[in-house]
């Protein structure tokens, strides 16, 4: 995997980990208006860094469209992939 779509892959995960977090804050929060605009920016922000990684290297989730043949597993697997660049 290059950098490049390492970089990347590591920041649609940061991005999902951070709504994760605020989709449950604001299951006990429901009108922190703050909370909801944050949200939202990670939302969109998710969707711009999805787009941009699925244009360069194919779908990452198995409910994306794919070209035929089927792309999803073109990719390596998470276990497959050298986070720290140490192998």
């Amino acid at each position: 995997m290059r950098r490049e779509q390492l970089d990347l892959l590591v920041k649609l995960m940061e991005i999902e980990f951070c709504l994760l977090e605020t989709a449950l804050y604001l299951d006990t929060h429901p009108t922190d208006e703050r909370a909801l605009r944050l949200h939202n920016d990670f939302s969109k922000r998710c969707k711009e860094i999805e787009d941009m990684y699925t244009s360069k290297y194919g779908p990452i989730r198995n409910s994306q469209m794919s070209d035929c043949p089927w792309q999803y597993i073109k990719s390596p697997w998470p276990w497959e992939i050298d986070y720290c660049g140490c192998n």
